[in-house]
């Protein structure tokens, strides 16, 4: 029987043109707002010798570097997830990042600067290069790790939306109820509620970046772990790796459909298709038991 659509599976189809709209909204109103408090600063100060399209020109050059970096800072931090319990650790790496950002976004707005006043008959010269890089990197810096910050609360947001599962621990007194190193339950933490998900009704596993999201009933939950971390607490006899990134358990596959470049195809009961590498194809084709 079909499951009614979570919130989360609602969003979904939207996610990529909220976020596309969040950003250009923010940026957007940025280089408005900026650029016409530049020009009114730049007026009070009885600064006679600026022409009024130029404080445009500064704003909307910086804004579209960072239309360009942001995808890549939301890839680095995706590679590199930043949580309570690591952002020490994380925290060289991320200023070793602005450094960069900061010489991408002062080097490309000089660029445009540069091109832009060029069609107006005139010279862009970006003085005091090293004060000015300090001063630019002490703004870029801020920005940085408000993108980040803002990255990450949308994500744990997503999650908490989506349900994020985790082992169950050894308890803090007694013996545990069932083998932590072979776990038979998840627990899923939701919306602020928490639920058990019986290993056996896990029906693939697929990575996605520093989390496995497990398939359940037509719902997705991350799990933090690695590909290669879950499938040594997974019941051998039941799961098996078919790609680098898939799992599946053998009890949900309903079929096998080879290819001709020698990988194949598993069909899910529930309708999904999991690719199966050349590479593991004699591996699921001898737990199976059948012709792949």
């Amino acid at each position: 029987m079909a499951t009614s659509p979570t919130a989360y599976e609602r969003y979904a189809p939207w996610r990529h043109w909220v976020e596309v709209g969040f950003i250009a909204a923010i940026l957007g109103s940025n280089t408005v707002g900026n650029s016409i408090t530049t020009w009114i600063d730049l007026n009070r100060s009885g600064s006679g010798d600026f022409h009024p399209w130029e404080p445009w020109v500064w704003e909307t050059s910086s804004s579209l570097l960072w239309a360009a970096l942001i995808p890549l800072i939301a890839m680095f931090t995706r590679r590199y997830p930043t949580h309570w319990d690591n952002w020490a650790r994380r925290l060289p790496l991320h200023v070793l990042a602005s450094v960069l950002v900061c010489l991408v976004h002062v080097l490309g707005m000089v660029a445009l600067h540069v091109a832009a006043y060029r069609t107006q008959g005139m010279d862009y010269d970006f003085e005091f290069w090293p004060r000015g890089l300090v001063y630019e990197y002490l703004k870029d810096v801020r920005s940085y790790a408000s993108i980040v910050v803002t990255v990450e609360v949308y994500r744990l947001l997503l999650r908490r939306l989506q349900g994020e599962a985790s082992l169950l621990g050894a308890p803090d007194e007694g013996l545990p109820v069932e083998p932590v190193d072979r776990p038979q339950r998840f627990l899923v933490r939701k919306l602020g509620r928490e639920f058990l998900v019986a290993a056996d009704d896990i029906e693939w596993l697929q990575a996605a970046g520093n989390y496995v999201n497990l398939r359940v009933r037509g719902h997705d939950y991350p799990l933090r772990s690695t590909i290669g971390g879950i499938e040594e607490k997974l019941d051998p006899a039941r799961f098996v790796r078919v790609h680098r990134s898939y799992i599946v358990n053998l009890e949900h596959v309903g079929s096998i459909e080879p290819l001709d470049i020698g990988d194949a195809r598993a069909h899910m009961r529930d309708g999904s298709r999991v690719p199966v590498s050349r590479r593991h194809r004699a591996s699921l084709r001898e737990r199976s038991g059948g012709e792949v």
